[in-house]
């Protein structure tokens, strides 16, 4: 799948992913939410359009008539967004896989599922969440394919909420982000996975940007002299974000004043 679009002069695209609204506790979980609330408070007067690419929540799952208590304000805040004419684009992560069609109805964000292209006047964007990309982690492949198939969300379906989500929270509870290990570190090109994937997809098809989540670690790395991979971070440690203005794309760290 691939979108074009054209940015008029003095608009931005946007991307970030990794909220992990959720966890590790509920407190902190809403003074993140508040946070990013103002980061896209802060870019609504030039944002031509935004990509969440992934792990926005720690834990997503949508009965049919029932979904996550909370995250009112993000909610809310998108909608207003979305109201004022800027498209908002939501890829799943390994978190939030389990979106369905809420987001499209309610909100007018459109869910995507895997890596799409975006051509963006003279440059060529790869982006998405990034789980399940590049070499190795063949158990974590397979158990995606397991969650992500219709047998496994008609079971989860079938426990009321209440069990659910409680058991999915005290899942959460244990992942790394949650228990706010910062031990995230650069093991060199050769060891980050998206990045060893970015180069494999270049040899075929060429990108300006490799633009991803999932690593947790803010990175922005040259696959060759004409394109790069970069790596958008997480919001627990990092508040960082992406931002292409037509001609530049980079990394910045958003501080609330």
């Amino acid at each position: 799948m691939s979108e074009t679009l054209s940015v008029p002069e003095g608009k931005k695209i946007f991307f970030a992913s990794d909220f992990h609204l959720g966890v590790p506790t509920h407190e902190a979980s809403l003074e993140r939410e508040k946070r990013i609330v103002k980061w896209l408070d802060s870019i609504k007067g030039e944002a031509h359009s935004i990509y969440l690419l992934g792990d926005i929540f720690d834990f997503w799952f949508e009965y049919k008539h029932a979904i996550p208590k909370g995250f009112i304000r993000i909610q809310g805040k998108l909608a207003e967004l979305r109201d004022a004419g800027i498209p908002i684009t939501f890829f799943t992560g390994n978190h939030d896989m389990w979106m369905f069609d809420y987001f499209e109805k309610e909100l007018s964000i459109p869910v995507r599922r895997n890596p799409m292209s975006l051509i963006v006047g003279k440059h060529k964007f790869l982006i998405g969440h990034g789980d399940g990309l590049g070499p190795g982690d063949k158990y974590y492949k397979f158990m995606k394919g397991f969650f992500n198939s219709k047998l496994c969300q008609w079971m989860f379906a079938r426990l009321h909420p209440n069990f659910g989500i409680g058991v999915a929270k005290i899942w959460s509870r244990r992942s790394r982000i949650s228990n706010q290990k910062l031990d995230e570190q650069f093991r060199g090109e050769a060891g980050e996975f998206l990045w060893v994937y970015c180069n494999e997809i270049e040899k075929t098809e060429h990108h300006d940007f490799y633009v991803f989540g999932h690593r947790h670690l803010p990175l922005d790395l040259k696959i060759n002299e004409r394109s790069r991979y970069i790596n958008l971070g997480e919001w627990v440690n990092f508040t960082t974000y992406g931002v292409y203005d037509g001609n530049h794309m980079e990394l910045k760290t958003f501080s609330p004043s």
